[in-house]
């Protein structure tokens, strides 16, 4: 590099080469009058090239050492005798330190010593300015030596050790007891303190200071990193500005709210990049910030959090979205993780999931006013002005609670994406407390299964398709978050069994997107036996036409003959035990004559068509529309259109063969009909208690049913509708009691028994043999999308399936192990 260098430059002629040696003190005398010409401003006169020349002929005759070295010395010469008074003079007692410990400065005013502090700077931007203007001109000069004989001697160019001695001989004089350098970066270090009070300053002086101290260098090899601004002024810079920002954020905390205090930290951070950008350098820039982040942010954002009456749950209360976007922008600056703010979210989260939890449970307590008129008027099918008619109190708490819930997701929704710019992390945490908060509700399961039923029933009458697909999707995605997915699946074919029965689907298009969602959200199992619930709703629609057809021969020839409308259940789809409370105690009812040959023909035709199979009724389950005449009546028409259950069917039809002004007994009732108690009772109730539909008469009157009762048919029965429906007691779906609920949990876990003993099986038939802690936790992962198995559960499992020799221990493992046995 340096021979290529050299070889730009033209050799001289060989007869000058031969010439006698120059004499150096007349070349080198004129050579110090052009250079005094130069930092006295009379360079006008002076012949550049002829200088040039003469510099050339010094260097080329060998005389390089003894210029260089005769140019230093005129140089810092100049700098001691000429500069450095100059600065002095520029120097106010008021900014020496030892002045001011004396106190002969206390009189000073802050102004006074603001002045001093810019005429010091504007001083040295004068002589830094115009010593840099007559360096270039020297340069020009000297460029020959600079080329030559610097480059092989690998000594500093004149410019660079012009700047070294301008570093040693003016910043680094002393003026008094300290350095002018000292000097220097106090009066920048109160500037910038007076900005950051709010007031103007001269940034344009400054920033020409902050050019002088990125000019000068601490070695002569000029490394970036060596740069005097970085390695004299900066340190103080920034630790300037931590104590500054340390007593700045121990008074925000003690004085402004959080909202206020994260605007400010915003406000100082912006600041200081401004100022990065126009006055200092931007070097400083990602320095600064982590400054005013670790003292001003990261050392008090937990304890702004945690405000009372202004911190993050007070913003999050009151939808202080602005606030909470600078709250997270501040968080993410000095904790990436963002613990701190997922805790508070998460403890808000907490707080108000357990207000709906206990608003909920405090509602469901409340048991409703024994009094038969309002359960006995709740018939299926009929119109209600309001929810609190149709529901009771547990059931309006069922819904509420799903509301809530929503409510507070969609809550968080917005937040998470107005706010917290969607962030992954702080809607996992999000997530998991909305999750510990369902799952800690221990109704959650069929509190989220009524919220579905309500809603297909008469929720999504007048919807749009969109809307419809909308609050379905707002369901599902709760049941995201419930654990016992198996639990929600019980209570789900218990409520959908009843609405396709009773036919109160507002939509069967809903019904079978929702099970769509439901496929898609947990696993084609879950939905499997619902699947098959829809098909023989399906399949019994067809068969029902299919017998009409078959007996419309018949019809002709009895036109009396009662019309069958079926609907037959694969016992293993239907969860039969939860549709009907007397299912598994249920006695074989004896239905009326009349009934009982519609009955009979009916299977004949059905077990004509599939053989091996059995048909079991369910009178519990169905519903039946009769005429009744009623001769006392007010009015002229004295017939009327009942729809009853089934039982209360068979019981209205002994009173056709029963004189006027006789009774039957409760009893009597039992004797002739075989039906329970438990379910004679409900109809009883039905019929001869509710005051609307009180087609027959209680003696004694009374809300309860005794079995010395008895009862008479009501000739003077009235209703303004023509059409009446007497629905039985507790008939439609709400919320368990105690008992219903221990006695689900009891099948539940019976049920759930059977899932892991398979998958247990499953997991050790392919893997051959497996230790104890890895079946245990393999187990648990499989299960985990339907429900959370207890651990000693599991363990009681296993044993179960070594005893029945499914599995076996290994006994030389080191660890407890079990093998399949084949």
């Amino acid at each position: 590099m340096n021979g290529r260098g050299r070889g730009k430059i033209r050799a001289p002629r060989r007869a000058f080469i031969n010439d006698e040696d120059v004499d150096f003190d007349l070349l080198w005398t004129s050579l110090a009058s052009a250079l005094r010409e130069i930092h006295t401003k009379n360079a006008s006169q002076l012949s550049f090239e002829q200088l040039y020349r003469t510099a050339y002929k010094l260097v080329l005759k060998k005389r390089g050492e003894t210029l260089y070295m005769n140019v230093e010395s005129f140089e810092k010469e100049w700098l001691v005798q000429e500069v450095q008074p100059r600065i002095n003079e520029a120097v106010s007692t008021c900014l020496l330190p030892e002045t001011t410990a004396r106190g002969i400065a206390s009189n000073v005013t802050e102004i006074e010593k603001r002045a001093a502090g810019e005429k010091l700077m504007k001083s040295l931007k004068y002589v830094w300015e115009d010593h840099i203007l007559c360096m270039n001109m020297t340069t020009d000069i000297l460029m020959y030596m600079d080329r030559v004989y610097c480059t092989d001697t690998r000594k500093p160019s004149i410019f660079t050790a012009s700047m070294t001695q301008f570093r040693d001989c003016v910043l680094r004089a002393s003026c008094g007891y300290t350095r002018i350098s000292s000097l220097l970066y106090k009066v920048i270090l109160d500037q910038i303190h007076i900005e950051r009070n709010g007031e103007l300053i001269d940034q344009a002086l400054i920033r020409s200071c902050i050019y002088m101290l990125e000019g000068l260098y601490e070695t002569n090899d000029e490394d970036e990193n060596m740069k005097l601004y970085l390695t004299s002024f900066e340190p103080e810079y920034l630790q300037a500005s931590r104590d500054f920002y340390k007593l700045e954020g121990q008074t925000l905390l003690r004085d402004a709210d959080a909202g206020k205090f994260c605007r400010h930290a915003k406000k100082r951070l912006d600041q200081e990049a401004d100022r990065c950008r126009s006055t200092l350098s931007p070097l400083t820039l990602p320095k600064i910030k982590e400054v005013v982040e670790g003292e001003l942010i990261k050392a008090y954002i937990k304890d702004v959090m945690l405000l009372p009456d202004s911190g993050v749950k007070f913003m999050l209360d009151n939808d202080r979205l602005g606030d909470l976007r600078l709250v997270y922008d501040l968080v993410s600056r000095v904790d990436p993780n963002k613990e701190e703010l997922k805790e508070a979210i998460q403890k808000h989260v907490a707080e108000h999931g357990s207000e709906v939890n206990d608003s909920a449970l405090k509602t469901a307590s409340i048991q409703p006013e024994k009094d038969s008129k309002p359960d006995a008027e709740k018939g299926e099918g009929e119109s209600k002005p309001s929810i609190d008619k149709a529901l009771n109190s547990q059931t309006i708490a069922a819904i509420k609670w799903v509301d809530d819930i929503l409510i507070l997701k969609e809550k968080y929704d917005k937040i998470m994406v107005a706010a917290f710019q969607d962030d992954q992390g702080v809607t996992a945490a999000v997530g998991r407390s909305l999750a510990k908060t369902i799952n800690g509700f221990e109704r959650a399961s069929e509190f989220l299964s009524l919220f579905f039923d309500d809603n297909m029933k008469k929720g999504i009458k007048g919807k749009t398709e969109y809307e419809v697909d909308a609050l379905l999707d707002k369901g599902v995605t709760l049941l995201r978050y419930i654990g016992d997915k198996d639990m929600f699946e019980r209570y789900y074919k218990k409520h959908l069994s009843r609405r396709l029965l009773m036919k109160r689907s507002a939509s069967m298009d809903a019904e079978k997107q929702m099970v769509s969602k439901l496929k898609m959200e947990v696993e084609s199992g879950f939905t499997q036996k619902i699947e098959k619930m829809f098909t023989d709703m399906a399949l019994s629609e067809e068969k029902t036409l299919q017998y009409r057809d078959h007996v419309s021969e018949l019809r002709k020839a009895d036109p009396k003959r009662p019309d069958l409308d079926i609907t037959v259940l694969t016992t293993t789809m239907w969860p039969l035990e939860a549709m009907a409370p007397s299912y598994s105690n249920q006695t074989t009812c004896i239905f009326p004559e009349s009934i009982q040959l519609v009955k009979q023909d009916y299977e004949k035709f059905y077990l004509g068509q599939h053989v091996g199979r059995q048909l079991t009724w369910q009178p519990s389950m169905g519903t039946a529309d009769i005429r009744a005449y009623f001769p006392e009546s007010k009015g002229k028409i004295k017939n009327r259109e009942l729809n009853v259950s089934t039982y209360a069917m068979i019981i209205l039809l002994l009173f056709n063969d029963l004189p006027p002004g006789q009774f039957f007994t409760f009893e009597d009732i039992q004797g002739k009909t075989n039906i329970s108690t438990y379910e004679l009772s409900r109809n009883l109730q039905s019929l001869a208690v509710a005051p609307k539909t009180r087609v027959l008469i209680k003696e004694p009157m009374s809300k309860d049913i005794k079995t010395t009762d008895k009862f008479y048919f009501n000739e003077k029965f009235y209703s303004q509708f023509n059409k009446v429906k007497i629905g039985v007691v507790s008939q439609s779906n709400k919320v368990e009691g105690e008992e219903e609920r221990k006695q689900t949990e009891r099948k539940i876990n019976d049920a759930r028994g059977s899932v892991v003993e398979a998958t247990i099986v499953r997991i050790m038939k392919q893997r051959k043999t497996l230790t104890h802690q890895k079946l245990i936790t393999e187990t648990i992962q499989q299960l985990a999308s339907r429900f959370a198995p207890d651990i000693n559960m599991l363990k009681k499992r296993i044993e179960s399936l070594i005893e029945r020799e499914y599995l076996a221990r290994e006994e030389d493992s080191e660890m407890p192990a079990y093998r399949y046995l084949a």
